[in-house]
């Protein structure tokens, strides 16, 4: 958790309170309101505007999130599991549109792994979150999709089926901006929020968020003190003032050795600045990401940071040629045919 800033205007008059939503009902402790008190730091720190921000969410305990964050913006909390598709919706509607869904690990994993597959490969501008502790809470902490293979909980039993690793998923669908962290790791959910932002397409951020009532054993990898233990940064993220380095000030480096930095160029010219650390890793290298992911899964490592980035991909408002204008702002003469022209193409159907 952060400090809450001093009571001061940021740079479009709104104070943190007016990020924020309402208390939490979540248990005491929970991982999903460390990540809630960074979404409200990131859109104060960044001074979005609520009325331009949609959160969108499906069914479980992580999809109660949004009702802790952004009051005064729009909001959709879908069926389960369909969380993708009523964001897609939204986004064809209206483009400009700030879209950030949180989801969780039974909402995707389980019955939305379909939604969250198509909308990665559509490459809707949107950022994903799923707050990941491999239980569905709401149900008594039955193992969730994501649940570690050979993991034994009290109420649950052992699970015997190999966990679903959404970031490998995400990557293998075409998604351009896949990220894991730790809700213990305040300061690291915080700047990937913020490159999700600037990202032209979806952005995933996969975050280990443990259970304090049914999942916070020590010895399973979902809970607070084996993340602590075990969490392995594949690098430092950090930014250049609160976010964003100006296009013209762009430093890029080629090659880089352990300790020096490596920049990553973002859509509107923003930049992450990843430090190595002890190994040579590189985030654009897509097999290269593929394999890191398996490595750990075999070595029961818990990586974090930005495993994978492309930028390359147009999104689906690029690709659908929505133009300028949203479609939820066009005149009904533009959005319907007129009588003739429907007649005219009911003509060329026979």
């Amino acid at each position: 958790m952060t400090a809450r800033p001093a009571e001061r205007s940021n740079a479009i008059g709104l104070e943190y309170a007016d990020y924020k939503g309402r208390p939490s009902t979540l248990c005491k402790g929970c991982g999903h309101d460390s990540i809630t008190s960074q979404i409200i730091t990131v859109a104060y720190e960044l001074s979005l505007k609520p009325h331009q921000l949609i959160k969108l969410s499906g069914i479980g305990c992580s999809s109660k999130s949004p009702a802790y964050f952004l009051g005064r913006s729009h909001g959709f909390n879908a069926l389960h599991g369909r969380m993708p598709s009523v964001g897609t919706g939204a986004l064809v509607a209206n483009h400009h549109l700030i879209a950030l869904g949180v989801s969780g690990d039974g909402d995707t994993a389980s019955i939305g792994l379909g939604q969250f597959k198509h909308l990665m490969r559509r490459n809707v501008r949107l950022v994903y979150v799923v707050e990941n502790n491999g239980v569905y809470g709401l149900t008594k902490g039955q193992f969730s999709a994501t649940a570690d293979e050979g993991l034994e909980l009290k109420y649950a039993g052992k699970n015997f089926f190999p966990a679903e690793d959404l970031c490998l998923e995400a990557i293998i669908a075409g998604c351009g901006f896949v990220a894991r962290s730790f809700s213990g790791d305040p300061k690291q959910v915080r700047e990937l929020l913020k490159a999700a932002l600037s990202h032209r397409g979806t952005a995933l951020l996969d975050i280990i968020s443990p259970c304090v009532t049914f999942n916070n054993r020590d010895d399973s990898p979902k809970s607070y003190g084996w993340g602590k233990e075990h969490e392995d940064p594949l690098h430092d993220i950090s930014f250049i003032p609160a976010g964003f380095v100006p296009k013209q000030e762009e430093i890029l480096i080629e090659e880089y050795e352990p300790g020096e930095v490596k920049e990553v160029t973002l859509h509107d010219g923003s930049i992450i600045r990843l430090r190595k650390l002890d190994e040579d890793y590189d985030p654009t290298d897509r097999m290269g990401a593929l394999h890191r992911l398996e490595w750990a899964r075999q070595n029961k490592e818990f990586i974090t940071g930005l495993i994978y980035f492309d930028d390359s991909r147009p999104s689906l408002a690029e690709v659908s040629n929505l133009g300028e204008t949203p479609l939820a702002y066009l005149p009904e003469e533009k959005l319907r045919p007129s009588p003739e022209k429907l007649e005219e193409v009911m003509k060329a159907l026979f």
